[in-house]
Parts: structure tokens; sequence; C-alpha cells
């Protein structure tokens, strides 16, 4: 595969260009029945991911890179439309600013140092993104998609898996990407689930998965009454769990007593 080499990867933005056609075609052809929707590469770089999204007919195609490089490059290229192509920085972009009310489905190998991050923003803008396939560190894709009980489990496994149905595809080894990571990639797909969970809104249920996992060795009891969350209504069983123990649906039922108690 011919490389460009007038983008360079830069380290302070995490940039690691897919450098594999196989594998840039197999994350494209992981989005399902996008029919007529937007999609929105975020961080294109070289455009190696871009090209086989290009190639599928049935969606829209745009690309945001933060990277001024990467923006001239692709603008350059005759198979992307210019227009098309936005320079800017997704975590600070508000998706109305761009698509209106639109539904947009973020797709991308994204910069490991804020892929945590685009989940947490995904989640924010979650009415307007029914869909996510992207590229991750190996252990933060097995992160979202592990079910309570594992070591890994933690706050964006609670929080993604109460909105989005979560699928590890498959994992990518260092040496398809220019430079090569120190680590294995995971490629993941979240499809919002139909029915919003009610009763508790979602900055509530993220302070108490915060609350909770960040002193993950200690009770849910201790956990949360040094977050200052009332105990009142919340059944003694769970208080002695750990926060590793919760279910994402215990955690839901957590919030909804914990704001009807706030309420009263």
């Amino acid at each position: 595969m011919k490389h460009s080499h007038s983008v360079k990867a830069k380290k302070h933005l995490g940039q690691h260009f897919l450098a594999d056609e196989h594998t840039a075609q197999r994350i494209a052809d992981s989005l399902e029945n996008p029919s007529g929707l937007t999609v929105l590469e975020i961080g294109p770089g070289t455009g190696a991911l871009t090209r086989p999204l290009l190639q599928r007919n049935d969606i829209q195609l745009w690309a945001i890179d933060v990277d001024h490089e990467s923006i001239v490059h692709l603008q350059a290229q005759d198979w992307m439309p210019s227009d098309k192509v936005i320079e800017g920085d997704f975590l600070h972009m508000p998706l109305s600013a761009s698509f209106g009310t639109e539904q947009v489905i973020i797709c991308g190998n994204f910069p490991y140092n804020i892929s945590s991050q685009i989940l947490f923003k995904t989640l924010e803008s979650r009415s307007q993104v029914p869909q996510l396939v992207g590229m991750f560190q190996k252990e933060v894709a097995e992160r979202v998609c592990s079910k309570h009980g594992s070591k890994v489990y933690g706050i964006l496994s609670v929080l993604i898996q109460t909105y989005y149905s979560s699928e590890y595809l498959f994992t990518v080894p260092p040496e398809v990407f220019i430079p090569p990571p120190k680590v294995h990639s995971g490629v993941l797909r979240l499809v919002r689930k139909t029915d919003e969970p009610l009763g508790f809104e979602y900055s509530h249920l993220k302070t108490i998965v915060k609350a909770a996992f960040n002193q993950r060795r200690k009770t849910m009891r201790n956990a949360l009454r040094s977050a200052d969350i009332p105990l009142e209504g919340i059944d003694s069983a769970t208080l002695g769990l750990r926060a590793e123990q919760l279910s994402p649906e215990a955690f839901q039922e957590l919030a909804r007593i914990i704001q009807l108690e706030r309420q009263a």
C-alpha cells in the first residue's frame, strides 16, 4: 500500500496511523445497517480508513481532525470531498454545530490518549449517536465490554452498557500501524439501546458510578458515604458489596433509589 509521508504521526496527539488495507476494510465493514446515515470519522490521519468508508454508498461520510497536516492532506485528495473535512476537536465540538439534530455514527482509529474521552462524549451525545465503531487500545475495548465481577470492569463498563449494546469485534496487532504502538488494539461496536432506562439522569448515574469505582476496594457503603451520597432506601446487602460486584442494572437501580430519595 502506498503510504503518504506528507503526514507525520505526532506523539502528543497519540497518533498511530493505520497502514493495512485489510484491517481498514474490516472496520469499515463493521458498521451495522447505517443506511443513509451520516458517519463522522474521528482522526482520519492519512485516510487509511477513510477510503473504505467512502466506498460504502449507504452512508454520508464526514471526517474531523485536530491535526492541520492531516486536514491539508485529506483536502488535497481527489477521492475526499473537501467540504466534508472538518478541522476541529471532536471533544469540544457539539455535534449539533455541524449536524443539527441529525443522527451521527461515530467511527475511527481513535487516538489512544483521548479514546476514553471519546466514549464519555458519545454518552453525553447519545441522543444523536446511534452507533460507534472504533479502534481502541485492547484493554480499553475489553473494559467497555467486561462483565461485573471482572478485574477490569469499571466506570466505562457500567455507563456504556447502560445505554449501548457493546461488542468486541477483533484484535489488531501493533505492526499494522505507523509507528507501531506498544500494545495491541481492539475494535469495538456499540449500538444504542432502543429504550433508555428511566428514573434517573445520566449525570446522576455517572456521579454514583465514579464515586463507587474511585474507591473500588471499599464497600459501596463507605465509597458512597465518603462522596456524600445519601444511603436511605438502599438495602444493606448492596451496601456491603464492592463496586465491581454490581451489574450495570444494579447501578441503575441504585441511581433510581437515590434520585427518588433526593426528590422526596
